[in-house]
């Protein structure tokens, strides 16, 4: 999921191929470390959550010289992500074991459908997209398999299979964002995608991420068996590869 401030300065410069392991930069194990469920989760699905948080297309994000017509499209797709994360929460509001667990689902929902897509909307006009473009655009196979995925994951099991099948996506923008700021080659001057980098390595972003971590620890507390584990940890890789998938998406449109 993605909105930020509009008016990017663009920049396109040539796109380079690479090994998403070559740089000397990657992220660590994960920016907030966490010993419960999603620790443990994301240990299970290493490779996958390392192929996610430090594919090409991020790389091109932290230097500046990702051409725009790769991030233009993610911006595209991403919108339309956005419209099934959304429903992803209205699922979340029927899945809750209690109360508590139905305001928080109902109050991200709100916050999706009355605040982020204004400000994703907002964001892509700065970069010439406008609202009837991305309405009008077809989903791309990789974010129809993702978005339909979670759904599927959330209406076949619990709540916590559910909230799983979220997390890659709610945590690793975090991850993601620090990680870039962290490498030797991070360009802030000049670079279009700096607002991005920012708004996802911020304090706002990291305390959301936080509590994704929080309550899926506490979930796992409740609900976690070791028999369901090795599900779980399935769930966990799949959504990663499929967020390596919609970022592999986007590079291929240069």
């Amino acid at each position: 999921m993605g909105a930020g401030p509009a008016g990017l300065r663009r920049r396109s410069q040539p796109l380079q191929r690479e090994d998403p392991r070559s740089h000397s930069g990657r992220l660590d194990r994960g920016a907030g470390v966490s010993a419960g469920l999603f620790g443990r989760l994301r240990d299970l699905a290493a490779a996958d959550w390392q192929a996610y948080t430090d594919h090409p297309f991020v790389h091109g994000l932290a230097r500046g010289d990702l051409p725009q017509a790769c991030f233009r499209r993610y911006l595209v797709q991403d919108y339309l992500f956005l419209i099934h994360f959304a429903r992803a929460y209205a699922l979340a509001v029927v899945k809750a074991d209690d109360l508590a667990g139905m305001r928080s689902a109902a109050s991200t929902l709100t916050a999706l459908i009355d605040h982020e897509m204004a400000l994703h909307v907002d964001f892509c006009r700065g970069w010439g997209i406008g609202l009837p473009e991305m309405e009008a655009a077809p989903e791309a196979p990789e974010t129809m398999a993702y978005t339909r995925y979670v759904i599927e994951r959330g209406l076949a099991g619990d709540v916590l299979d559910l909230k799983v099948a979220l997390a890659p996506c709610v945590v690793g923008y975090r991850d993601i964002a620090l990680g870039l700021k962290a490498r030797p080659d991070f360009m802030a001057a000049g670079n279009p995608y700096l607002p991005w980098i920012e708004m996802y390595a911020g304090p706002d972003y990291g305390s959301l991420a936080d509590e994704a971590v929080a309550e899926l620890d506490r979930l796992g507390a409740v609900r976690l068996t070791p028999a369901r584990l090795p599900l779980l940890a399935h769930t966990f890789a799949q959504a990663c590869r499929l967020e390596a998938a919609f970022w592999d998406m986007g590079w291929r449109a240069a």
